[in-house]
């Protein structure tokens, strides 16, 4: 393991050798380092407080303290040694370590998740496993363990365990023991929350949460989130999203969303939940692939948020979600989507029609509309709920994420894009949406498509969309016009060349097809010549936004 020097160190040194190439190397450093941070458009997030009383407020405190606690969580999840560069770089009086320390703040760690987590500061590269395993574990050795220990592969595979060295043996630590002195924390303002919650089915949640921090079982909670009712405060807290793990997709991460329900924007929104069946009919599939085993409960909420920590706050901000992901939870009682609507108020501002601006070709940009952004969004994670889950391989009871491992989030994220614009189509010939909407889908997901591949491939969102763009590219759906560096939809060939896609996305995951896999991310999942010259366009506009939240503020 390579030694890292400090960066005040290095800084010294390079005064003692008075040399002027690596004055001028270390001066472009920072440079660069202050153009990273750039990339992220500092963003007020408001949120409307009259729609609270002074309980809902006290509640929205208490649970503002235990997300700040989930970021501290999620910092030593990404890395073993965050801690401690953090701390090093807080200390450090150089003034170019300020910097250092703000991108680090908003990349959670010293590698950059806009460039294949290479690091920006340090040589050491990023171990696939963050720190849920240790970090010179392979994927082998971790495999052989089990396959020489069967009794251990619950423990390991669990979404809910940190895998350790114990002399020469692995061991299965669950977070309970191994987060205990901070979830002891948020039990205690969780459950303090709850004694002000006016609402019954929120007060309910956040005990039963509470508890869950404590034992390690997520069920009952889950059940209750789905289970809340006329309430104004929307949140979710812990662990779920699996993609930090880039070794197996297997473990957990924590989060927190803390929002505020906008009634007026949810009423308008929640006639598509009684499609979800119907939509489940439609997908290009066979029919002994589709899932008509998840509950059909599938409320949406429309949200402001008010606080985001953890996994979700980690590089690029998340528009809306998707949870819970546990498929007993789904099968029971489907799963929720929330849509964050001040957060694609902002990015459509900011980021979205910009980028349309400069990468498509004129005849289109009128099609980039807001609420082809804010629909998407909302199908997108409505898909999210349908299509394969439990599967059966080889006779094998299992799921679609155990058997396509570390592939899985990349393909969950494309079938989710593929989808939202498959179903959005259909709420057109269903009546719901307008004819001349069409338009708008296709248009506004292209642009939307450098939005994300600009996050960088290597991550879900971003290497999802890239499958999309290069299959679609291939296929006749997008045309690229060399001369004038654009990108325009075939209005003819792109709903078939979709529904291409989703057959193949879609039976991939049904038949858990590892291998499939793997092939269809290496010859789609890649920034194709096309990409880099709309991407390299673009290199002027922020990649994201960085929220500035209100309530931080004001406590």
């Amino acid at each position: 393991m390579k030694f890292r020097f400090p960066l005040f160190l290095i800084f010294i040194t390079i005064g003692l050798l008075s040399c002027k190439p690596e004055e001028q190397k270390f001066e472009n450093s920072m440079n660069d380092i202050e153009a990273k941070i750039n990339q992220f458009a500092k963003t007020e997030i408001k949120y409307d407080e009259s729609l609270l009383n002074d309980n809902q407020k006290e509640v929205i405190n208490k649970l503002f303290e235990a997300a700040k606690i989930i970021d501290e969580i999620f910092l030593n999840q990404v890395y073993h040694k965050n801690l401690e560069l953090k701390n090093e770089l807080r200390n450090s009086s150089n003034p170019q370590d300020k910097q250092l320390l703000e991108y680090f703040n908003i990349m959670f760690g010293p590698f950059d998740r806009l460039d294949h987590n290479k690091p920006f500061y340090g040589n050491e590269q990023k171990p696939k496993g963050a720190n849920f395993y240790p970090p010179d574990m392979t994927k082998e050795e971790f495999e052989n363990w089990i396959k020489n220990h069967p009794e251990d592969e619950d423990a390991f595979t669990s979404e809910f365990t940190v895998i350790r060295r114990d002399g020469d043996k692995l061991k299965a630590i669950p977070y309970t023991e191994y987060y205990k002195p901070q979830l002891t924390q948020i039990i205690t303002l969780m459950n303090e929350a709850a004694e002000y919650a006016d609402n019954p089915s929120l007060k309910n949640y956040l005990i039963t949460r509470a508890k869950a921090f404590e034992t390690n079982d997520y069920f009952e909670s889950d059940m209750a989130w789905m289970d809340l009712k006329n309430h104004a405060i929307e949140v979710i807290i812990g662990p779920y999203e699996v993609y930090e793990d880039e070794l197996f997709n297997y473990k957990a991460a924590y989060e927190c969303f803390l929002t505020i329900v906008d009634p007026k924007e949810t009423a308008k929104l929640e006639k598509f939940a009684s499609y979800l069946t119907e939509m489940e009919e439609n997908l290009p599939l066979p029919d002994e692939h589709k899932n008509f085993e998840r509950g059909s409960e599938s409320p949406i909420v429309v949200v402001q948020e008010i606080f985001s920590a953890g996994d979700t706050k980690a590089g690029v901000q998340t528009l809306a979600f998707n949870l819970p992901n546990d498929e007993r939870v789904r099968a029971a009682k489907g799963s929720k989507k929330v849509m964050l609507k001040n957060i694609h108020e902002a990015k459509f501002e900011k980021l979205l029609f910009p980028i349309a601006e400069k990468v498509l070709r004129e005849e289109d940009l009128k099609y980039v509309t807001f609420d082809g952004f804010f629909n998407h969004t909302l199908m997108h994670e409505m898909s999210h709920g349908i299509g394969p889950g439990f599967i059966k391989v080889d006779g094998r009871d299992t799921e679609v994420k155990k058997e396509l491992k570390e592939t899985y989030s990349k393909l969950e994220e494309c079938k989710a894009d593929i989808l939202g614009m498959f179903n959005n189509i259909y709420m057109i010939e269903k009546g719901v949406f307008p004819r001349e909407f069409e338009k708008e889908i296709w248009a506004t997901f292209l642009a939307g498509v450098f939005r994300s591949v600009r996050f960088g491939i290597n991550e879900a969102h971003g290497g999802g969309t890239a499958i999309i763009y290069n299959y679609l590219l291939e296929n006749g759906g997008y045309e690229f016009d060399e001369t004038s560096q654009t990108v325009s939809v075939n209005y003819e060939k792109i709903y078939p060349a979709l529904k291409n896609l989703a057959n193949k996305i879609l039976i991939i995951q049904a038949t858990g097809n590892y291998e499939e896999a793997k092939n269809t991310i290496s010859k789609y999942g890649i920034e194709s010549p096309s990409m880099k010259i709309l991407i390299e366009k673009l290199k002027e506009l922020p990649i994201d936004i960085n929220p500035q939240f209100a309530i931080e503020n004001n406590n």
